[in-house]
């Protein structure tokens, strides 16, 4: 079959996938009075409909923000009002003002999920099969196995056709931070900045991928020298950065106490440290040591963004003096891991963000992408168990790990060279001469997923002490933490050790 064939099969199986999740629950489903993020979206197109823009991020008789109060970029306000003008079309009943509140019903239900799909064909799924295509590594066959995988990534669409959460994934953070990275990849460092800039006022946690994508930048026009041509393209970026930037806020600019209260919205750090059980470092250590408690908010506050800082600095440097196009890559897996262990008020689905780069991987790093990817996806499970998507949760992970193991031969790629580590275990073997990598990780991974298992069983089908009501989703996310922790040990290991490009490489990435 024609690689055209493949990959066109391979979109078809992706979207059969995503529409069969939809047909299942949604957060909050008949759970008044707050109901959950399905709401939230509905929500806000009630909001922006019906509402001056001035208001949108004001409390006002209109518009209670404890009510799912509008609390990201201009962009995501944008996109909810579009979405409002299409439903109104349709039925006004589903937006509107106040007597719309908590509406549920199986039309508004495909109307929301329609309006996922639309997106994602438009925006996600075109830059996956671009990136695939052009700057994934190997064969056709690979390239193809590459963009299956990727589209049958289950915690992306279990957040988005399940739980409902359409700004993080698509259209905002990972669908446009993809082409933004596919912009970067094929060298036009112009047009990836501009879509950075979308996601960033899409999504306010695309501050995970910031990082990486300011040292990428300014690494290559510092390469390239300020005089000899390095200076204008830092200045044509910077100008992007600005315009792009001054065009979202544009019905803000004219008043600073709504660019206040914007900003205000976007980061409520009246929030606290972490919410729910989320597989991070502040969440983990609470079984032993409650922070919240001990420490005063400000504390929390400082103590966050100092280890959030120390573990971005060693990728980000190495990017920022080595600016290559895979270390690139690595350096948005390392920073969005740091932020999610690390920083400030996390959400279980922020994991998300570190999954997209790693998705980018999968082919150069099979085996330790796929079982990344497979983590990510059972660090949720608490959330999708409360969602009602336990079966599409079990189903969608069995199937990706089918495909990651057959298409790609994930376990089979172990050896030292395959998980880049060979360097270390060079080193280590000094003092363990019999140390056998490959056998080691296959022992992991299979004690992994036995552990991922269980868990996922005791969750659904046992009952808690009932002393302890949280036990299970306590297990969950400890077991993750766990795991993530040790992935960003990895895949910093893998970026600091990667040696520096030839001239030709380098030549290609400037």
């Amino acid at each position: 079959m024609e690689p055209c064939s493949l990959a066109s099969l391979c979109v078809l199986l992706g979207l059969t996938a995503r529409w069969a999740v939809s047909l299942s629950s949604y957060s909050g489903a008949g759970k008044g009075p707050m109901f959950g993020d399905y709401e939230a979206q509905r929500h806000w197109q009630e909001v922006t409909y019906n509402l001056p823009v001035q208001e949108w991020y004001f409390n006002t008789s209109d518009n209670n923000l404890l009510y799912w109060g509008l609390d990201y970029p201009p962009l995501t306000a944008y996109h909810s009002l579009l979405c409002a003008h299409v439903a109104q079309r349709i039925n006004p009943d589903w937006v509107a003002l106040h007597t719309s509140r908590g509406h549920e019903s199986i039309k508004h239900k495909l109307y929301m999920r329609a309006t996922v799909l639309v997106a994602d064909i438009v925006i996600y799924i075109p830059a996956v099969i671009l990136y695939c295509l052009y700057l994934s590594e190997g064969s056709a066959r690979k390239k193809v196995a590459t963009m299956l995988c990727i589209l049958l990534y289950p915690g992306l669409i279990l957040i988005d056709y399940g739980h409902f959460q359409y700004p993080l994934p698509v259209v905002s953070g990972l669908g446009l931070a993809l082409w933004a990275v596919l912009a970067l990849g094929l060298g036009w460092d112009v047009v990836g900045s501009l879509a950075f800039c979308l996601a960033l006022n899409y999504k306010q946690m695309e501050l995970y991928h910031s990082l990486p994508f300011f040292c990428f930048l300014l690494g290559k026009c510092l390469k390239q020298g300020l005089g000899a041509g390095g200076f204008l393209r830092l200045l044509k970026i910077a100008v992007t950065v600005v315009g792009s930037f001054a065009l979202c806020w544009l019905p803000f600019l004219s008043d600073p106490q709504q660019i206040v209260q914007v900003l205000h919205r976007l980061f409520p750090v009246d929030r606290g440290l972490f919410e729910d059980k989320v597989a991070n470092t502040w969440c983990s250590l609470s079984i032993l040591i409650k922070i919240k408690n001990l420490l005063s908010p400000e504390t929390q506050l400082r103590l966050s963004f100092a280890a959030t800082l120390l573990f971005l600095l060693p990728s980000s440097m190495k990017l920022l003096m080595q600016p290559t196009f895979r270390g690139f890559k690595l350096a948005l897996v390392n920073c969005s891991l740091a932020f999610f262990l690390f920083s400030f008020q996390v959400h279980e689905k922020s994991i998300l963000l570190a999954a997209m780069p790693v998705c980018l991987l999968i082919s150069e790093l099979p085996f330790m992408s796929a079982w990344f990817l497979q983590v990510t996806t059972f660090s949720m499970l608490p959330l999708l168990i409360k969602d009602g998507l336990l079966l599409p949760y079990v189903v969608t992970s069995l199937a990706f790990l089918l495909i990651s193991t057959s298409l790609l031969s994930a376990p089979g790629r172990t050896s030292e060279d395959d998980v880049k580590l060979k360097p270390l275990f060079r080193l280590v073997r000094r003092c363990v001469p019999r140390l056998n990598a490959s056998l080691l990780a296959k022992w992991g991974f299979t004690l992994s997923l036995l552990s991922m298992a269980v868990l996922s069983f005791m969750s659904a089908a046992l009952s808690p002490p009932a002393r302890l009501p949280d036990l299970f989703p306590v297990m969950v996310s400890l077991g993750s933490y766990v795991h993530l922790l040790g992935f960003l040990i990895y895949f910093n290991a893998v970026h600091l050790m990667e040696p520096a490009p030839s001239p030709k490489s380098q030549k290609k990435t400037n």
